[in-house]
């Protein structure tokens, strides 16, 4: 993970089910803006992250940023929430992971796709390692949903949060499972959606 360099960033907690989140945040052209969200990792709580990644950042909060929190709270806690990407400063990252993010973002609550269809609906069939490698580095994830992105197989794949909050998450949005970590979704969002 790398620090980001721009104007002075702030931080902000939050506990959550799933251990301690954090948004990292700056103000662009007087407006807060996300720049990470950093979630729990098993074993590595948010708090550790902040101190190795944001050492320099001071613990301070904005009504916007609450807000924002706030809505990733009630996520969590199960309820149906869509997020805006005015929040979070995309252009921060590169433009392919952009495009994935985006692609991802697209993909409703109680649905799922696959890093291949994703990196098909990108134009590039090939892509699937390098989707799964944008979607790992998700510098927003829940307000991008990468939790909704899984294997052609079924498989979860990785998370940032952890395998176990991944398998949580796609159940509380719906989607039912045949074995601890294989969805039985065979109707991936994209799958019929390539050239449209």
């Amino acid at each position: 993970m790398k620090q980001v360099k721009t104007i002075p960033l702030a931080f902000c907690l939050r506990n959550t089910p799933f251990g301690s989140m954090a948004a990292v945040w700056s103000f662009l052209k007087g407006e807060p803006k996300i720049v990470r969200i950093l979630l729990s990792k098993p074993g590595i709580p948010a708090e550790h992250l902040i101190r190795e990644f944001f050492s320099d950042s001071p613990a301070s909060s904005h009504s916007t940023v609450d807000g924002l929190l706030d809505q990733i709270e009630a996520f969590l806690n199960g309820e149906d929430v869509r997020f805006s990407l005015d929040a979070v400063r995309l252009d921060l990252c590169p433009a392919f992971q952009r495009k994935v993010l985006r692609a991802e973002y697209a993909i409703p609550r109680g649905r799922v796709s696959t890093y291949r269809l994703i990196a098909k609906r990108l134009g590039n069939p090939n892509g699937a390692r390098a989707v799964g490698t944008a979607l790992a580095t998700n510098p927003f994830p829940i307000v991008v949903p990468c939790h909704r992105a899984i294997r052609s197989d079924g498989a979860l794949g990785g998370y940032q949060g952890g395998v176990k909050m991944k398998r949580i998450l796609l159940e509380m949005e719906g989607i039912a499972f045949r074995d601890f970590d294989h969805v039985a979704e065979q109707n991936f969002y994209y799958q019929n959606r390539i050239n449209d």
